[in-house]
């Protein structure tokens, strides 16, 4: 116990007074504001039964408190595995962008392609485009277009907000002819981040060159016949676009603009565009690499292929019970089959006897008939 408390008394300096006091008080609001919406529960309550609940409501304080500092303490966690995969982060990125050099190409290698060849080829070519094109939630948002741009990605990375609550995504660009930029951001803020709950998010406005824009396209058009202008009709249309992900859906200050219909569309907005960032934060920048080489697995995809082994167990299942039925199908028509011509031989035998001397005696000159004459 004396080590746990020292380890977590490291951790918790991390967090001050006020943090870890505005985490109680937080929760505690949260209870009285949702005491107050159900108010009317506890009056109905005959004084008996409300002297329970009253009882149950001090545990539930109990409880709560203690929650407050596995928040409290979860978070110091965070931040100091953070600070201890930074330094692998940055061997990657050097790595990656050729900046260090891993210590001699095979031999093979270099006699296959030429020495020049090799130099020239630093780092890992696409490492991001690739990695994200490999995570089923990213690569939807990823056109043909978007890849010429995305082979200039350097690196990605995030960090904490803490006012307000939240985190921010940077993604690092080489000089590239789209844009200015060198680095564009998204940052998520949160009401509740432990829930979560998004309260907007906010992205870099991007500085395109000239006919660059990967978020628009022109569509010329040619003008009317006898029309006095002769110059082409262009018209700009938004496009689909992974660079779209630093727009990202806005909430508007009056909530009277919003209709049921609209305010569903935007929520549905929102949370596709949370689903991609936490994507980005939880599981491509932490294991990059796995996803460059294809190692990693969606835990959905996981489940589905569970899914599917289990329809494929119940169809095989299916199928056995299916050829066992047949079977005892065939058997009982064998044993039909079996009877009807017993029940045939019965009666020619009982008519054989039936026949006279004459025709017995007939039967007995011709013998059998040789195969040619049974098939006449």
């Amino acid at each position: 116990m004396s080590n746990d408390n020292l380890n977590m008394s490291d951790l918790t300096a991390a967090l001050n007074v006020e943090d870890r006091a505005g985490l109680v008080n937080a929760l505690k609001n949260k209870l009285q504001n949702l005491a107050g919406q159900h108010s009317d529960v506890l009056e109905n309550l005959t004084p008996t039964v409300r002297k329970r609940v009253e009882a149950l409501r001090e545990i539930q304080n109990q409880h709560n408190e203690i929650e407050a500092k596995f928040f409290e303490e979860r978070a110091a966690l965070e931040a100091k595995y953070q600070k201890l995969y930074q330094p692998f982060y940055t061997k990657r990125y050097e790595i990656v962008n050729g900046v260090v050099e891993v210590e001699g190409a095979p031999e093979e290698v270099k006699t296959e392609q030429g020495e020049d060849k090799v130099a020239e080829e630093k780092g890992v070519p696409d490492f991001w485009l690739i990695a994200l094109k490999n995570n089923e939630i990213t690569a939807e948002e990823i056109t043909e277009r978007d890849e010429g741009a995305l082979k200039y990605l350097k690196d990605i990375k995030w960090n904490k907000v803490e006012e307000p609550k939240g985190f921010k995504l940077e993604f690092f660009f080489d000089e590239n002819p789209y844009f200015k930029n060198t680095v564009l951001t998204k940052t998520y803020h949160m009401i509740d981040e432990d829930e979560p709950i998004l309260e907007k998010a906010i992205g870099t406005e991007i500085e395109w060159y000239p006919g660059k824009c990967l978020t628009q396209k022109i569509l010329k058009k040619k003008p009317k016949k006898g029309s006095k202008n002769t110059k082409p009709i262009t018209k700009t249309e938004e496009c689909e676009s992974f660079f779209n992900f630093f727009s990202p859906p806005q909430v508007p200050e009056d909530d009277d603009d919003l209709d049921d219909e609209l305010a569903e569309e935007l929520q549905g907005q929102m949370e596709h565009d949370y689903d991609i960032g936490s994507t980005i934060k939880e599981k491509i920048i932490s294991h990059a690499v796995s996803w460059f080489t294809g190692e990693a697995v969606d835990e959905d995809d996981l489940e589905m292929e569970d899914d599917d082994e289990e329809d494929d167990e119940e169809d095989d299942d299916e199928e056995e019970e299916e050829e066992e039925d047949d079977e005892e199908d065939e058997d009982d028509d064998d044993e039909d089959e079996e009877e009807e011509q017993g029940k045939k031989s019965r009666k020619k035998s009982s008519a054989g006897h039936k026949k006279s001397g004459r025709s017995q005696l007939a039967e007995g000159q011709q013998g059998e008939r040789p195969p040619e004459c049974k098939q006449q």
